[in-house]
């Protein structure tokens, strides 16, 4: 499966991985990129990341036999508005967001219908960094990509797509947009929801300046993914807000209980709940 165009839309951490991994793997010819920063463009295409751009998302998927959207869901509305009367017939569009029944539904909003061609798929890959700078070939490598199609998405775009990851070297599971929305809040959503929590109430402490002068490393990598770009997370709340909310609720209960466990010396209560999440921890580890 060699790629003829491919359009990045959004050149960053995301879409920058899969281009480099893709011109690694010799299954592209040509990669054009798209975007609001000019410089962030500029120096893709310095590095050898794209071959070309445009600021104009119906320019930059002119011709391309395959699309990634790499933005903020917020965004991805207006780019499916931007692309209407210049795809290809045979252009397949992908994506990789977090949240897939939003961009389906922007998806259906825009076209009047859940494009054939429209694959929605979630690369778990990723860092704290942002921009083109700071993508690389193997961020994909022994990496889970899920792709969520729905009953009206053609079986042929869907191979594409599975091709396409497989060639960087992901691993791919087929999942449905409910089930992949729900498992998301609890292994992505949330802990991003707490690790910015934590730190925006320390961050406004009297003593605040001492917590972040004297943090250690249980603190650093706790909080690492605080540093993570705070519109994407905006915007991904927004987008699954039931499911994230409902676990925030039950984090917050599972908070007072701990509290009250403290406070009252309960050592049985806070020794069966380190015990099971270590175990359960344990468990997970073990079995990646």
């Amino acid at each position: 499966m060699s790629i003829r165009k491919l359009a990045v839309i959004g050149v960053g951490l995301i879409g920058g991985s899969l281009a480099r991994a893709l011109r690694a793997a010799g299954q592209v010819d040509e990669i054009i990129g798209c975007g609001r920063s000019r410089d962030n463009l500029d120096k893709a295409v310095e590095l050898g990341v794209i071959d070309s751009y445009s600021q104009d998302i119906g320019k930059a998927v002119e011709d391309a036999d395959m699309i990634f959207l790499a933005i903020p869901l917020g965004a991805m509305r207006d780019a499916f508005d931007s692309m209407k009367g210049y795809l290809a017939g045979n252009a397949v569009i992908t994506d990789g967001g977090s949240v897939k029944g939003s961009v389906i539904a922007d998806c259906e909003a825009v076209f009047g219908e859940i494009l054939p061609n429209f694959v929605p798929g979630h690369p778990i890959a990723g860092t704290e960094k942002n921009g083109v700078e700071s993508s690389f070939a193997e961020l994909y490598q022994n990496r889970r990509v899920i792709l969520t199609p729905v009953s009206q998405t053609d079986e042929s775009a869907i191979a594409r797509v599975h091709a396409m990851w497989r060639y960087c070297g992901a691993e791919i599971n087929r999942m449905s947009p409910v089930d992949h929305d729900r498992v998301l809040a609890a292994t992505s959503h949330l802990p991003h929801m707490l690790a910015f929590a934590l730190v925006d109430m320390l961050s406004r402490v009297d003593y605040e300046e001492d917590i972040f002068k004297y943090a250690a490393g249980g603190f650093r990598d706790f909080t690492r993914i605080a540093s993570s770009n705070p519109v994407m997370w905006r915007d991904i709340c927004i987008a699954n807000k039931d499911a994230v909310a409902s676990l925030v609720e039950s984090y917050a209960d599972e908070m007072m209980d701990l509290a009250r466990a403290i406070r009252e010396d309960d050592i049985d209560t806070l020794t069966r709940m380190f015990m099971n999440a270590k175990k359960h921890r344990d468990a997970f580890i073990d079995g990646v």
